[in-house]
């Protein structure tokens, strides 16, 4: 990890950075990335469900979950959010702990911040949860899955996640 950047829990103040972070890094991710052909109406949608401002400050305001960012001198270059479960799974309760984004910018790829951050996540992940730890990850990104799977996540299940009317097919993942 750079030794300039320094993770630390997402404040309220962080959250027009962390909508264009996130923004940012789906598109780069998904669509560029990954090639998804997501119609434009679906992908703005979901763009501004899960990335606009006020749905960031919400966000960061919800009871039970935790952000962490990965800050150099201002500038966030990764994130994390885990907080109660809330995947599609029989054996899946609210009570446990979910980790719902590890996002890192194309630009600090290969920099440690995505393990940092899966580290300090899955540290309060099982600080506060009653039971196994759960991930989604969409079924195609086979080098997070790797990643998850060296923390000793294994496939439990799969979901279809949606971007705006477009069905992601998504895998659970679970450590118990």
């Amino acid at each position: 990890m750079p030794a300039d950047a320094l993770i630390r829990p997402a404040r309220p103040e962080d959250a027009e950075a962390l909508a264009r972070l996130g923004r940012r890094t789906f598109i780069d991710t998904f669509v560029t990335g990954f090639g998804i052909p997501y119609p434009q109406a679906d992908l703005a949608a979901h763009l501004d469900k899960t990335f606009g401002v006020e749905a960031t400050r919400t966000a960061l305001a919800e009871p039970g979950a935790a952000w962490w960012v990965a800050d150099r001198e201002g500038d966030l270059l990764a994130f994390a959010n885990a907080g109660p479960n809330g995947l599609p799974h029989p054996d899946a309760r609210p009570t446990h702990a979910e980790l719902r984004r590890l996002y890192v910018d194309r630009s600090a790829q290969g920099l440690g911040l995505g393990t940092a951050l899966l580290t300090r996540a899955l540290d309060w992940m099982q600080a506060h949860t009653d039971g196994p730890l759960w991930i989604g990850v969409w079924s195609g990104n086979l080098k997070a899955q790797k990643l998850y799977a060296a923390h000793g996540f294994e496939k439990a299940g799969e979901y279809q996640y949606p971007v705006g009317a477009w069905l992601d097919d998504e895998f659970i993942l679970r450590r118990v």
